[in-house]
């Protein structure tokens, strides 16, 4: 591991807005400081002081669209995940430097998301460019598999909207028939090339870096909204 990696793991352990699960087989939070922190259930009471509606962006990389819906909204919470501690350091450093308290970051596997929040303790779920798995046969891998469906139909509020935004017509196709074949799930909006008209909201105008990417390749960026 190279001696920059080892300086931003070190120094993830001083953020008081980044919490992480170092045990898959062990789902407990730390800290800063390394402190345990059981925040399910509490994440408004204990870590944002505040009782505004929580959006998570899984998958967040960088933590691009944390920080600028945090900006674009400030009174509501907003929490990137992602397991890559590298990545998770570039969006928390940049979200003290920006004096952005709505904002934090959670290092952990997707799949314990269950482990640290409660029933109806999340608004809105946006899934930023994650990782489509074309090589998975069974697809359970993909965030919008029923696997991943059902982990959050544990923390999203009734009504609670989850949004897709992606560059791969393999995930997106996956995604509308999954939506299809849950007699829960309801599909709200789908578009195959966002930037072909007028955007339905301005959130999608955010652009991360794998999407920068992506766009300089002239591929077709995918939407899908829908509640569970």
């Amino acid at each position: 591991m190279s001696k920059n990696k080892l300086r931003k793991f070190s120094e993830l352990l001083t953020y008081s807005n980044v919490y992480q699960c170092f045990d898959w087989h062990n789902p407990v939070l730390h800290g800063k400081g390394m402190e345990e922190f059981n925040l399910k259930g509490k994440w408004k009471e204990e870590h944002f002081k505040n009782n505004h509606p929580i959006t998570l962006e899984l998958a967040c990389g960088g933590g691009e669209y944390t920080l600028n819906l945090s900006k674009m909204y400030p009174n509501r919470n907003f929490i990137g995940v992602d397991i890559k501690g590298a990545r998770i350091w570039k969006g928390a450093t940049k979200a003290i430097q920006q004096n952005l308290n709505n904002a934090a970051f959670l290092r952990c596997r997707i799949e314990q998301i269950t482990h640290f929040f409660a029933l109806n303790e999340i608004d809105e779920i946006w899934i930023t460019f994650p990782d489509p798995f074309l090589r998975d046969a069974k697809a359970n891998r993909r965030l919008t598999s029923p696997f991943f469906i059902s982990k959050y139909r544990e923390i999203l509020k009734k009504e609670g909207i989850v949004q897709l935004k992606t560059d791969d017509p393999t995930l997106y196709e996956f995604t509308l028939e999954t939506i299809s074949e849950d007699s829960k799930c309801e599909l709200i909006y789908q578009e195959n090339n966002i930037y072909s008209k007028e955007l339905i909201i301005p959130e999608l105008a955010f652009k991360t870096y794998y999407e920068n990417m992506h766009l300089e390749k002239g591929r077709k960026i995918k939407f899908v909204r829908f509640t569970i």
